[in-house]
């Protein structure tokens, strides 16, 4: 049975690719922890030099797999909560350099791991979308954090509010994205940023990932805090649950602020 997390090393290069195509890589609790394990070890892996994060099929990351969600109880929804954030986390203090090549959807849990690397490149076809209002949630995995990092606090503000998806060439101009590609041209292009970035000066490279890190406040970790407080809560909420329902039911949500 193939992994849903595949791992290869070439020249320096480490190439992290989501392999469920058939759920539009949606992330699985058995993903997050092995995405997380994957990116603690290459952090230490003097062998590894620069990372691409990448996925197979149509869709870069459908978002968490819901249809696991709602089944736990406080404590299970904090750990679950506490693996995305491990997960987020392991991405973002990588020292070496990590390239996302997005193509198609990312959303929910998906754009916050894509945006927890250092650059971001997009086919001509991706889609980003902070979706978490359609299922009664605030957004999560660091997404808030890094939203207004990036486009600032009324742009970010409005992505999380209307659950819109954005079309490539407008996160190009928002600043989510470093660069487009055509659909065809999308792999080879991230391939070739990623190896010359594993061919490069590493511990300056890293250096220079902890500069950009330590211009941030407050840091990922106290936001990340912050969130799992909130969101906690809202987890529980009865318009959370109906959020669920309506999703797996294939139904538009009514919310009633409960």
């Amino acid at each position: 049975m193939a992994s849903d997390i595949t791992v290869e090393r070439k020249d320096g290069l480490a190439i992290v690719s989501l392999n469920r195509p058939d759920k539009l890589n949606a992330l699985t609790l058995e993903m997050r922890v092995e995405l997380m394990d994957s990116f603690r070890r290459m952090h230490t892996d003097p062998e590894v030099r620069a990372v691409l994060l990448r996925a197979e099929g149509r869709a870069f990351c459908a978002g968490a797999d819901i249809s696991t969600m709602g089944k736990d109880d406080v404590w299970g929804d904090r750990a679950r909560l506490h693996r995305a954030h491990q997960m987020i986390l392991s991405i973002y203090n990588c020292e070496k350099p990590v390239v996302a090549a997005v193509r198609g959807p990312a959303v929910g849990i998906g754009l916050s791991m894509a945006l927890a690397c250092d650059v971001l490149l997009l086919s001509e076809t991706a889609k980003l979308g902070q979706v978490f209002r359609k299922i009664g949630l605030a957004p999560d995995g660091g997404a808030a954090f890094f939203l207004q990092n990036l486009i600032g606090r009324q742009r970010a503000t409005d992505l999380a509010f209307s659950a819109r998806l954005v079309p490539a060439q407008e996160a190009l101009s928002l600043g989510l994205a470093s660069q487009v590609h055509p659909d065809d041209a999308l792999d080879d292009a991230a391939a070739e940023y990623a190896a010359d970035l594993a061919a490069g000066p590493t511990f300056a490279l890293a250096g220079a990932k902890r500069l950009m890190r330590a211009a941030l406040q407050p840091s990922l970790e106290s936001f990340l805090e912050t969130e799992a407080i909130i969101q906690g809560q809202i987890i529980k909420s009865a318009d959370h649950a109906e959020g669920i329902d309506a999703f797996l039911n294939k139904r538009q949500p009514v919310f009633r602020g409960a």
